[in-house]
């Protein structure tokens, strides 16, 4: 019908956890231990990640305010580590975690009530969370996330390997400088200040066969990893001084977009 505003579709995102995380103390204990300004979470989702002590990425994930809540979106894979690990700091802290039986979706265009934002990039579209999933698939994700260089726990962000700052966080919005401490800080705020990034996250052209994981080379020379693959895209962690050419991953010939 005309003027009639069409209902936005919804897909839902498989292998993700909701975790619950309430209690007087919620906003302080989350500031003191992630990567990014919980206090943001006022204005929205908050991206963010939890690290080693050294510095390594142990799991990213969503801040998504609830009333007197705050929902954390994981990957499914790494949510029973986070829970203890965030339990483990908790010491005394008025703080509850616990299951919520809650699903999440997204969508593209014109935000269903009740959406937020997805902070990382806009072509990320936006996300729901309800106790019913969305169930129109809508989109080649993976093509999204090649074209825009977007990490995904699994493939590219290994925990206790990935260090944030190579895999991009400052520009998906998932590290403030300016908040203070938290786990992994130190090590965070001196790739930052005090070095080159000799290592990242890039996208590439691939022209030929390569599977995710093949290693890339260039004459002859280890020069990194092929991650996600889409059509003839990649996202690949490269060591840039090397990545100067034409380099090689199985048949294929890799070069950077």
């Amino acid at each position: 019908m005309t003027g009639e505003r069409a209902t936005p579709m919804l897909e839902r995102i498989e292998n993700r956890t909701i975790l619950r995380v309430t209690g007087k103390d919620r906003v302080e204990f989350l500031q003191n231990l992630v990567t990014n300004d919980v206090r943001g979470i006022d204005r929205g989702i908050v991206y963010a990640a939890l690290l080693t002590p050294q510095g390594k990425y142990l799991a990213d994930f969503f801040l998504v305010p609830a009333g007197d809540a705050i929902l954390l979106d994981v990957a499914s894979s790494l949510a029973p580590g986070l829970a203890r690990r965030l339990a483990m700091y908790r010491l005394r802290a008025d703080v509850t975690i616990e299951h919520a039986e809650l699903h999440v979706s997204r969508g593209l265009g014109a935000a269903q009530d009740g959406a937020f934002v997805d902070p990382r990039h806009p072509a990320l579209g936006w996300r729901l969370y309800a106790r019913e999933p969305g169930d129109d698939p809508i989109s080649d994700w993976d093509a999204i996330r090649v074209k825009h260089c977007i990490p995904e726990a699994g493939t590219e962000l290994v925990p206790e390997d990935s260090y944030i700052l190579e895999c991009g966080f400052e520009r998906l919005h998932g590290v403030d400088f300016r908040k203070g401490c938290y786990v992994g800080q130190e090590v965070t705020a001196r790739m930052k200040h005090k070095t080159e990034l000799r290592k990242g996250l890039a996208t590439v052209a691939v022209t030929g066969d390569a599977e995710p994981g093949a290693e890339i080379t260039a004459d002859g020379k280890p020069v990194g990893r092929l991650c996600t693959r889409a059509g003839g895209r990649a996202i690949a962690y490269l060591r840039f001084d090397r990545a100067l050419g034409p380099m090689r991953a199985g048949d294929a010939t890799i070069e950077l977009t």
